[in-house]
C-alpha cells in the first residue's frame, strides 16, 4: 500500500525513532509499504518516520539509478535498527534530495565511508562498510532516524536562502507529486 510521505514540518521528522521488535507485529508489511512508497515517490531511499513511524528501519534501492552509478547495480538494502560503527574522517560532497523535503536540492558534506551494523529484512545481523553514493543514500537515511535532515547540514547563510521555500512546504503551500501529510 502507498503511504503518504510526511513533509517537513511534521513532529514526526525530528523525532529520535525507536527500536524495532524483530518479532513486531505487521512488520514485513510495513517494509513492503515503505518500499512501494518510496518506488512510487521515484525516491532511492525512505526512512519510516517519513512514513509517519518513528521507528529504526531505512530502506535504500539504487538500482533505478544504476545508470549513473554503476556501483549501486545491486545495491538494495533494507536496514532495521542501524548504527554507524565507523566512519571515515575523510569527507565527500554531494547534492541531495529529499522526499520530506521536495523540490531543494543542496550540496552537504558527509563522512566518505562508513560502517553500520543492522537486521536486515530477514532479521539476520550485518556488518557492512559503504563508500560512494551508495554510502551516502544511506547516511541521508539513518539521519532521518536521528530527527535530522540534510537541510540541517548545509551553511547557515543557505538555510536562511531557503527559508521561503520551506515555509511552503510547512503551509503545504506546493503542488506534491505524490502523496503527503
Amino acid at each position: 500500500m502507498i503511504l503518504p510521505i510526511y513533509v517537513y514540518g511534521q513532529p514526526v521528522l525530528r523525532e529520535i525513532a525507536k527500536p524495532v521488535d524483530l518479532n513486531m507485529e505487521g512488520l514485513d508489511q510495513l517494509i513492503a509499504d515503505m518500499y512501494e512508497t518510496m518506488k512510487n515517490a521515484d525516491g532511492v531511499g525512505i526512512a519510516a518516520p517519513q512514513v509517519g513511524h518513528s521507528l529504526r528501519i531505512v530502506i535504500v534501492d539504487g538500482t533505478d539509478i544504476a545508470e549513473d552509478y554503476p556501483e549501486l547495480k545491486e545495491f538494495k538494502r533494507v536496514m532495521i535498527n542501524p548504527e554507524i560503527v565507523e566512519e571515515s574522517k575523510e569527507t565527500a560532497e554531494y547534492s541531495e534530495g529529499c522526499l520530506s523535503v521536495p523540490d531543494i536540492n543542496c550540496d552537504v558534506v558527509r563522512p566518505k565511508r562508513i560502517t553500520v551494523k543492522y537486521f536486515n529484512e530477514k532479521k539476520e545481523p550485518v556488518t557492512e562498510t559503504f563508500d560512494g553514493f551508495g554510502c551516502r543514500m544511506v547516511e541521508h537515511e539513518l539521519d532521518h532516524l536521528e530527527g535530522h535532515m540534510f537541510i540541517d547540514r548545509v551553511s547557515q547563510i543557505r538555510r536562511k536562502l531557503l527559508g521561503g521555500k520551506l515555509r511552503k512546504l510547512e503551509t503545504r503551500n506546493f503542488r506534491p507529486r505524490y502523496r503527503i501529510r
